[in-house]
Formats: structure tokens, C-alpha cells, sequence
């Protein structure tokens, strides 16, 4: 059954978003300090580059190659060249662990947080974005393993509060405008103070934000967010 996650505001790249695993935890790694639509259009603009979205493959490039694709314009990120590390990462630990097939990693989990544990060891996913990634996959994809609103904390709610709750046009408006009210309340997505809520567990760091910029120089220049 396909997921019915919508997003970009391009259904081929939404359709491939809730077929293939790959380039759902590839939108997911992506939605860090970019608009979400931005984010999750990446796997789809990285299809189109490579004529595949394959993790195996992915893993087996050159790593300054692959990320030299994620540079090109129209980049698919703010920090294209750290991105496109993780991305690469993600890739061989995909293929390294789970065959290649991002479904396996949770296929078979014993509940939640077993499922919760195994993204958390995933290049680039922190705390809170492993558990909206829960969240998606329960409430967009049809994986929704024992336990999983308890795991996935405040994204399990039926609060409009991530790319989780969206499936059409009104609950994108829905959850743009709780994220607006949020930061008017100056609260974060986990209804925390923002003074309170750590930011830098998935974030690139300036170190990394530096070498990227550095890495980069002689790479096509960087999409700026809109």
C-alpha cells in the first residue's frame, strides 16, 4: 500500500517519497534548516541526477563525486557538501547493515523502540528526528509497530506538528500555521522553550558548515533558500 505522505508540491516527487524507502530517510536526513518542501524534494532531484536512487550503488561512488551531485545547481540543501556526506554514509551503513533496502530496517523490529534504536544509529538522525520519522512512518506509511506513539514522544499526537501529519493541502497549511504559533510562543516543535530545547544534535556544526563551504569552492554555488 503507498504512503500518503504530500509535500513537495510535485506528485511524481511525492510518489516516490511513499514507494521507496531509500528516498524517504534521504528526504527525512534532509529536513534540517531548509524549508520541508526543499528537503524532500531532494531525493527525487537526486533520482533525476543519477538515473537511480539506489543505496548500494549511492555507497559505492566516490564520496567527493557523489557529493559534487548534491552541489550541482539547483542544490538540494542550504549545506549541499555536508549533506551530501550524510547522505553517502547513510548509504553504506544501508548497505553494510540492512542489504541496501531501507525497508529492512524496519521490517521484523520487536516494537517501537526497537525500530526507534535502529534510526537513531543512522548517519544524521538525532533524537527528534527519529522520532518524527517514527511518526511518519506510522501515520503516513502503514508502520506502525507496538508501542510506537509512546516512541515517538510528542510526534505522536494528533497535533499538527510535522511533515508526519501531512496528506493534503489543508493539513500542510495546518501544520505551517502551529509551526508560525510556535515560534510567536518562541516554543519548539516539542512544545519546549526554546531557550531550553537543544539543536545541535543533528544540525551541521560551524566546524562542519566551514569545511563544507571550503570543500565547495571549486563545486557550482548553492541554491539560496527561499
Amino acid at each position: 500500500m503507498p504512503g500518503t505522505l504530500y509535500i513537495t508540491g510535485d506528485a511524481d516527487a511525492d510518489r516516490l517519497l511513499n514507494s521507496d524507502g531509500v528516498a524517504l530517510l534521504i528526504g527525512m536526513l534532509l529536513d534540517q534548516q531548509v524549508p520541508m518542501e526543499w528537503a524532500f524534494r531532494g531525493p527525487a532531484t537526486l533520482r533525476e541526477r543519477l538515473g537511480h536512487l539506489d543505496a548500494t550503488r549511492i555507497a559505492a561512488m566516490d564520496p567527493e563525486a557523489f557529493v559534487a551531485v548534491c552541489c550541482d545547481k539547483p542544490a538540494i540543501h542550504r549545506f549541499p557538501a555536508v549533506m551530501g556526506r550524510r547522505i553517502h554514509e547513510l548509504c553504506m551503513m544501508l548497505t553494510d547493515r540492512y542489504g541496501g533496502s531501507a525497508t529492512n530496517v524496519w521490517t521484523g523490529v520487536d516494537g517501537a523502540d526497537a525500530l526507534y534504536a535502529r534510526l537513531r544509529e543512522l548517519p544524521g538522525y538525532g533524537d527528534e528526528k527519529a522520532k518524527i520519522f517514527l511518526a511518519l512512518l506510522a501515520k503516513r506509511q502503514g508502520v506502525a509497530p507496538d508501542g510506537w506513539r509512546a516512541s515517538a514522544g510528542k510526534f505522536g499526537d494528533d497535533v499538527p506538528r510535522s511533515v508526519a501529519d501531512i496528506f493534503d493541502d489543508d493539513s500542510l497549511a495546518k501544520v505551517r500555521e502551529w509551526k508560525k504559533a510556535q515560534k510567536a510562543a518562541k516554543k519548539d516543535k516539542q512544545d519546549r522553550p526554546l531557550a531550553e530545547a537543544s539543536t545541535t544534535a543533528s544540525k551541521p556544526t560551524k566546524a562542519r558548515t566551514a569545511k563544507a563551504a571550503a570543500s565547495t569552492s571549486a563545486s557550482p554555488k548553492r541554491a539560496k533558500a527561499v
